[in-house]
């Protein structure tokens, strides 16, 4: 149902650590689960502190791309920064979805830092049973 991803996908995501915050233009990498549950395939993206304004979803023939920003919070001017360890900036993860899924029908939720799409499986490529027809009688060929 899924592309796998750039095996050194580890190594690009320290590498971006490194590197600092992502942009629109070089967003950073996206944590993300991919699983079938029954008749859907469920996509979840790890985007804590992000809000739900924040996430851009689109589809696009059957390319999935899901972009976040995590933008700073207001702070006043007497307020003293002493860490700052969480990332901000922009996050972006694209998927090739399969031509199984039903990408007209797909279900976003966003909970507790929890992107979740749920994909329907199309009907066509549900197992179904075919009925064997038996003949209706012997037919003799002459000739």
């Amino acid at each position: 149902m899924l592309m796998r991803t750039d095996p050194f996908r580890e190594l690009d995501r320290l590498a971006q650590q490194l590197m600092g915050p992502g942009t629109w233009s070089k967003p950073s990498a996206m944590p993300m689960d991919a699983y079938r549950e029954g008749d859907e395939y469920v996509v979840a993206f790890d985007v804590p502190g992000v809000t739900a304004d924040a996430l851009d979803i689109d589809v696009e023939r059957n390319m999935l791309t899901v972009k976040a920003e995590r933008r700073p919070v207001a702070k006043g001017d007497d307020v003293q920064v002493e860490l700052s360890e969480r990332p901000l900036g922009v996050f972006s993860r694209q998927i090739v979805l399969a031509d199984t899924l039903d990408t007209e029908h797909i279900k976003a939720d966003y909970d507790a830092g929890v992107l979740t799409l749920r994909i329907p499986i199309a009907e066509r490529a549900k197992p179904r049973k075919i009925s064997v027809g038996v003949g209706s009688g012997n037919k003799e060929i002459s000739g």
